[in-house]
């Protein structure tokens, strides 16, 4: 095994680990950290949990025989960082136990870090290698980079289809307001999981009232998301389980500012940039991603306004004949995977 290909296999081993904070670690980026010595991995840690130890930390604190650091090679998938935030500099730990080379995967985006922490190291004397598997480590953390580039949320789209392209019947009365499932109880566990992995979740004011959603994890361990619906004139009764309390939601509206037990109304203003008057107030809050799971509207105010990074869509065996029609995509090709009986196609907005 080549040396180049040697560093790629022990980044993949942090890229790896730092996957399991998904979902935890916001808004701080996911990172893995190995600690190599002699060709043997001798330490591995990520960041678990957000005000907790970062990942440079969890695998010095697992190497046995620390002796050993002062000799080993730290690789970690983002550079360590060099600013005092929740916990201390891993820059500064790196330099008080003397490992004396790092293998970094991308420099931090953060402006508060952006190269100074490698900086820090270089100059210091640690030998730095830096851009490993560097595609790969920025597609890990791109709701951390989309938040500091863009200064906004990274937004991911979901909607189940019919294979005739309808992602709702026409449900007019009273006696038809429950949803109509399209993909498979596998598919609809998958969604859960995808919920456990974002901060917050968005529907609009038609989806709230004929679907009743309680837009929380219950098919899958992990924390539910941040609730968020909008609902302009405050329309929707709060029989709902919207308003039900039982974890955080917020009402985006035009008509007042208030909190009520757990809710929080969010006056905006509707005439104009809505969307991005929207996702001003939650990067302002450091919501670094949002699912959203709403109807046709909302879904195509989203992908018309360019304001998407991802969309993740189902289509099922299922056919209605007539309907609601799905969300278009243009000019952009999905990626294609088997869901049992059901396609998962997720589109990438380059």
């Amino acid at each position: 095994m080549t040396h180049e290909s040697m560093q790629e296999t022990y980044m993949r081993r942090c890229i790896d680990l730092a996957r399991s904070g998904l979902g935890a670690a916001a808004p701080n980026p996911l990172v893995g950290a190995v600690i190599v010595h002699n060709g043997s991995i001798i330490g591995e840690g990520f960041h678990k949990k957000f005000g907790g130890p970062h990942a440079e930390v969890n695998a010095v604190n697992s190497v046995e025989n620390k002796d050993l650091l002062k000799k080993s090679v730290l690789y970690v998938n983002l550079e360590p960082c060099s600013h005092t935030g929740k916990t201390p500099p891993c820059a500064d730990l790196i330099l008080n136990i003397g490992i004396p080379e790092v293998v970094t995967g991308m420099v931090d985006p953060n402006p508060l870090v952006s190269g100074k922490g490698i900086k820090r190291l270089a100059d210091a004397g640690v030998r730095i290698i830096s851009g490993v598997l560097e595609k790969q480590c920025r597609d890990l953390n791109k709701r951390f980079i989309t938040f500091h580039i863009k200064k906004r949320p990274f937004i991911i789209l979901k909607w189940a289809q019919t294979s005739d392209g309808f992602i709702d019947v026409i449900r007019d009365g009273a006696e038809n307001l429950q949803p109509t499932w399209i993909s498979n109880e596998i598919s609809r566990m998958l969604v859960h999981k995808w919920r456990s992995e974002e901060q917050a979740i968005l529907v609009g004011t038609k989806t709230a009232e004929m679907d009743n959603p309680r837009l929380n994890v219950r098919e899958w361990e992990g924390r539910s998301p941040m609730r968020m619906v909008i609902d302009r004139n405050l329309v929707l009764p709060h029989k709902l389980h919207l308003f039900d309390n039982s974890s955080y939601t917020v009402v985006f509206n035009a008509l007042k500012d208030s909190t009520e037990e757990n809710t929080n109304y969010v006056r905006l203003d509707f005439n104009g940039h809505f969307m991005e008057h929207m996702l001003e107030y939650l990067y302002d809050k450091g919501i670094q991603s949002i699912f959203v799971e709403g109807g046709r509207t909302l879904l195509g105010s989203f992908i018309s306004n360019n304001l998407w990074d991802e969309a993740r869509v189902f289509e099922g065996l299922k056919k209605f004949g007539t309907g609601i029609p799905a969300p278009v995509i243009p000019d952009c090709r999905p990626e294609k995977y088997c869901v049992r009986e059901d396609i998962l196609m997720i589109y990438r907005n380059q």
